[in-house]
């Protein structure tokens, strides 16, 4: 049974920087794509960034290019986003997923494709 638990949220003034982590446990990460989702209060869940198993594709919500990274380490199964120039708007319950099927690279943002989620972690941008 994978299990997923993400790390490194806070409360952090606009302008600033936090960087998040997912760690994998049960069963390798290393053949998975892997994504990152975000809610805020009142409004469903959107698609923020997502990886393939390799780190050679990347994809990213238009609402965070250029501020946001993902990678992953799959010797110590796990991904991160680091997370800059943060905006009040980036506010909410960060979630890490998991995706083990061909169709994800069809549409990484579609939180259909991802199998296994984290917990999540609050990010709170303070204005």
């Amino acid at each position: 049974q994978l299990q997923l638990v993400e790390s490194g949220g806070g409360l952090v003034q606009a302008g600033g920087s936090l960087r998040l982590s997912c760690a994998a446990s049960g069963r390798t990460v290393s053949s998975s794509a892997m994504g990152w989702f975000r809610q805020a209060p009142g409004r469903e869940r959107e698609f923020v960034a997502a990886i393939n198993w390799s780190g050679g594709t990347t994809s990213y919500a238009d609402s965070v290019k250029g501020r946001f990274t993902i990678s992953r380490d799959n010797a110590k199964n796990s991904v991160n986003l680091q997370m800059n120039s943060l905006k009040p708007e980036d506010t909410g319950v960060y979630y890490c997923a998991a995706s083990g099927r061909s169709s994800w690279y069809r549409s990484p943002p579609l939180s259909d494709v991802y199998d296994s989620w984290g917990q999540g972690t609050q990010v709170t941008v303070s204005s």
